[in-house]
């Protein structure tokens, strides 16, 4: 049984299910596509809203702001995520399989571990979709508001928000946080009759007030989320060809806004804006560090995408180093024309810097423009990720560890429908009904245990199969991924304890279900039993 749990697969038996004509997708991308599927996932939400919290910190959590050296800090965050891209690259050129950090820990760690990285993903990509769905709601909103169609207030936002009381009531009743649920129930029931001033208890009176209610309770939802999840996971399904070219039209739209502020920016650059540069110190560097890193996770899902390239071990190295290196350039380059065109404190609370930062120069066309780039940036990220975790559930499936059904090929698209639709449902439900506040840092820890998985996988296989093909290398590979596997430690510590705790209740939940399913369903189990004249457990 022990052995079982640490039995791995080898390099031989990865590749050969990657051709099993069961289980193959349609090979049509190049290293272009990738790269394009690299910048789609990497620039999202995170470079149109977090320069200005983490330029400027925030008060209210003791955060340090890094002030003008942001730019240091996008850099250490792209230098600590370029160790773990550079551990991907090598990988993905060993085993050009579907399956991303799941397959590598299943050739170096064994299935336990397999399923325990397979299971971090499901969250890492579902939350990441979610926190993405949501952005991109808030977006469109504003722009549709901007351009005169407004959506009903009730119709774009989770029924968690909509129930919050007003910082001002909160004080005013002598409360240092939101009371339960009962009580903001009585509220808007004594707001509804006219006992009390909606519009001064409720921070969103103008989206409850008017929302249909059931038992009492207000019908809220965030509907742009749920279509834009609901449009995405159908062009997902439509072919990976197809995907490749709305990611690509996105990608060059996004990247067209982002040098447009770039070059126009430029020239209202003051470099007194500058000074101080480190407001304060490495502190408020390392602060920002942690905020930004949310703008760079991505990357890794080129790495799903592995059974549908041309030529794997040559491509999937260059998408995933070529989305990084321009990604990070064109960070650092946005970031030093928005904060010399303002003072670094005048960003604090900006949901909107890049757009804030033109209007402040009386440039308002172009701060609708940026509105319309974050509306397609977030698309193109959300249209990533939907393309990687369905890839993730198939490798599982063909492995034995879940289901048939999350593994079946549409005959026709060649993409994992099932899958797709099935993550499609599980993104848009908590997007209609959540808030970002609650995903976003859950993405951030299943992403840092992924990434240290796939650098000290690696290091193993360094050593395990020091003669195996390595299209590409790793340069001082013994350097390299350790470092990537104490940048992730490093950045995982600004995380609350309380993210631990809800990561380790979700792997706890995982090994659950691995040990009912997984462990007597294992197709590597059933061969090795064979292999030894023993029974093979039940197959799926």
């Amino acid at each position: 049984m022990l052995e079982g749990l640490f039995r791995t697969k080898s390099l031989e038996q990865l590749k050969a299910s990657a051709e099993d004509p069961h289980h193959q997708l349609k090979r049509k991308l190049s290293a272009f596509d990738l790269t394009m599927f690299g910048i789609g996932a990497i620039i999202g939400a995170g470079i149109f809203s977090t320069i200005g919290t983490a330029a400027a910190g925030n008060l209210a959590d003791g955060r340090p702001g890094a002030g003008p050296a942001l730019i240091l800090s996008f850099v250490l965050t792209a230098v600590a995520c370029g160790f773990t891209a550079l551990c991907y690259a090598e990988l993905s050129s060993m085993i050009p399989v579907s399956g991303s950090a799941y397959t590598y820990a299943y050739a170096t760690l064994g299935e336990l571990m397999a399923w325990i990285i397979g299971w971090d993903l499901v969250l890492e990509y579902a939350v990441s979709n979610v926190a993405v769905a949501i952005s991109w709601g808030d977006y469109a909103r504003s722009l549709l508001d901007n351009l005169g169609l407004h959506i009903p207030g009730w119709l774009a936002i989770d029924p968690r928000t909509a129930l919050t009381l007003s910082e001002g009531w909160l004080k005013q009743a002598a409360l240092a946080a939101q009371p339960g649920l009962g009580v903001r129930m009585d509220l808007l029931a004594q707001a509804h009759q006219g006992l009390v001033d909606g519009g001064q208890v409720f921070a969103y009176w103008a989206s409850v007030k008017d929302a249909p209610l059931v038992g009492g309770f207000p019908v809220t939802v965030n509907l742009l989320a749920v279509l834009i999840t609901g449009l995405v996971t159908a062009v997902c399904v439509w072919g990976i060809k197809e995907s490749s070219r709305v990611n690509s039209v996105m990608v060059v739209v996004k990247l067209v806004v982002l040098l447009g502020v770039i070059a126009m920016g430029a020239a209202y650059v003051d470099t007194k804006n500058w000074h101080p540069f480190t407001p304060n110190g490495f502190k408020g560097i390392q602060a920002g560090a942690a905020i930004i890193f949310f703008a760079f996770i991505g990357f890794d899902a080129v790495s799903t995408t592995a059974q549908e390239c041309r030529d794997p071990g040559r491509d999937l190295p260059r998408g995933i180093l070529w989305s990084l290196g321009i990604c990070t350039a064109i960070y650092v380059l946005v970031t030093a024309v928005v904060t010399g065109m303002v003072h670094y404190t005048e960003l604090a609370g900006k949901a909107d810097p890049l757009a804030y930062v033109f209007e402040k120069h009386h440039l308002n066309g172009l701060a609708g423009v940026i509105s319309v780039g974050a509306v397609i940036a977030t698309a193109a990220c959300l249209l990533v990720y939907q393309l990687g975790q369905p890839r993730i559930l198939m490798a599982m499936s063909n492995d034995g560890l879940l289901g048939r059904w999350f593994g079946r090929i549409h005959p026709k698209h060649g993409t994992p429908s099932n899958a797709t639709w099935l993550t499609g449902l599980v993104v848009a439900l908590p997007a209609a009904l959540m808030n970002i506040g609650e995903v976003v840092e859950l993405s951030n820890i299943g992403t840092l245990f992924a990434f240290a998985i796939v650098c000290g996988g690696m290091l193993i296989l360094r050593v395990r199969r020091p003669d195996a093909v390595r299209r590409f290398k790793t340069p001082l590979p013994w350097v390299i991924g350790p470092a990537g596997i104490l940048s992730c430690f490093w950045l995982a510590a600004g995380l609350p304890t309380v993210t631990f705790v809800r990561f380790l209740i979700w792997l706890g939940v995982g090994l659950v279900v691995y040990l009912a399913f997984g462990v007597r369903n294992s197709r590597v189990r059933a061969a090795a039993a064979q292999a030894g004249g023993a029974q093979p457990g039940p197959q799926p």
